[in-house]
């Protein structure tokens, strides 16, 4: 028999639990850092940012023991108690702040007075939201041009490809900074992904990876958004001036970057989830990307597809579910309130108007999407009906990107918290 539709808030909350462990990333460096990976190094250093970063950090704490020298991250926040011998910074995120110049300025220092040699070990633990966190303004720049080229670009639409890769030329410790910092010693980077693809230049925007873009590419990125005319002329100058003498930067170290968790591995426990529940689940992949609301609405269209394909859900036959992962953008027009994940949910709950038993979540895996406390929204074949018996007109709100306020007053914000991880988005859709 078919779990009731009552069940629905309690089978996506196990959805949630499962693509969270999946990707739990003190596991994932437990499973990443062996003895061998260290056995030959003199000294080691811990350094790296992220919004998985405690977690990481405490991990290959616990793994070298006596081995660890010394460490530095930038988290969102310092935990009351640290291992030993490793150091948090509290970093800015979305946009950088003055803790993430000091954290920069902190490791830069730390592998500086360290003089670190060929035969140490620097290990780089980077998760999503390192661009942000860890910050070194490229020479001529300050915190406040990456400020405002920040913000402007997350407000375009740009992906987070784009987004970082204007970071990256802005940056002294983006596109392999961190690795140039730690020459001569051996770099080992342990990468929880949050960009669709997993490409290791762009995520965190690649501290520990050489840059493949230049700064022409970044202008591109700057010119096709039409945003020359509102960024600093200090950005936009940096930008236009050719890179004179790229050596001068500096020599890489060895490098090997390691790929420890992602959203294909979180979406895939998720639906492995879904059939313990007694589900029939589809993966539909990692690489939803685009507009929020495009996304939103295609997703949702996907699943009544799935469920009519399989009959609409004739007595005895199990309930659907399908799962999907990827990164999507939202353009700002309006003043509203809300996050990528909550525009994908109301644009959802539109397609599914009226349709009995089916249920649509978005999920944002580090408990935080956009500028708002909540993770995400639960809409159903009902949301938008309750929605006009409050006097609320779902269009309108969606076309003044204000969807928190919306879902807020229907009570389907989903709100867990910093859930200490960062693996991109998820999203459900349940058909019962």
């Amino acid at each position: 028999m078919s779990p009731p539709f009552a069940d629905y808030r309690a089978h996506l909350a196990r959805l949630r639990a499962a693509a969270l462990h999946a990707v739990d990333p003190a596991a994932a460096v437990r499973r990443a850092l062996a003895p061998s990976d260290f056995a030959e190094a003199e000294r080691v250093f811990v350094v790296g940012a992220g919004k998985a970063g405690v977690a990481m950090a405490q991990a290959a704490a616990e793994i070298l023991g006596g081995r660890l020298t010394a460490g530095l991250l930038s988290v969102p926040m310092a935990p009351p108690q640290s291992p030993a011998r490793i150091t948090f910074v509290a970093g800015g995120h979305p946009t950088p702040t003055p803790g993430s110049l000091a954290a920069g300025r902190a490791i830069a220092d730390l592998l500086a007075q360290a003089r670190v040699r060929a035969r140490d070990l620097v290990i780089a633990l980077i998760s999503g939201g390192g661009s942000a966190l860890l910050e070194l303004p490229a020479a001529g720049l300050t915190l406040d041009h990456l400020q405002t080229t920040n913000n402007l670009l997350l407000k375009s639409g740009a992906t987070i490809a784009e987004v970082n890769t204007v970071r990256t030329q802005l940056s002294q410790i983006k596109g392999g900074g961190l690795a140039r910092l730690a020459h001569p010693a051996r770099v080992l980077a342990l990468i929880l992904s949050d960009v669709v693809g997993n490409p290791l230049h762009i995520i965190a925007s690649g501290p520990t990876v050489p840059a493949v873009a230049a700064r022409q590419d970044a202008l591109a990125v700057v010119e096709q958004y039409r945003l020359t005319a509102h960024l600093p002329s200090a950005v936009l100058h940096y930008l236009a001036t050719p890179v004179s003498q790229p050596s001068s930067l500096g020599p890489y170290p060895p490098i090997e970057n390691r790929l420890i968790a992602s959203n294909r591995l979180a979406g895939e426990a998720a639906a492995a989830a879904a059939r313990e529940l007694g589900f029939e689940a589809v993966f539909a992949g990692d690489d939803w990307q685009g507009e929020a609301r495009e996304a939103g609405g295609n997703f949702a269209r996907l699943v009544t597809q799935k469920a009519e394909e399989r009959g609409g859900g004739e007595a005895g036959e199990r309930p659907l579910c399908v799962v999907a992962g990827g990164e999507t953008t939202v353009t700002v027009r309006g003043s509203g309130k809300g996050g990528r994940n909550q525009e994908a949910a109301l644009a959802a709950a539109l397609v599914i108007d009226g349709m009995p038993n089916v249920v649509v979540s978005t999920f944002a895996t580090d408990g935080v999407d956009g500028p708002t406390d909540a993770a995400g929204a639960v809409v159903t074949g009902a949301t938008i009906s309750r929605a006009r018996a409050l006097g609320l007109d779902p269009q309108k709100y969606l076309e003044g990107n204000d969807a928190y306020s919306f879902l807020a007053a229907l009570g389907d914000l989903i709100i867990t918290g910093p859930t200490g991880t960062n693996v991109n988005d998820l999203m459900f859709g349940l058909a019962y």
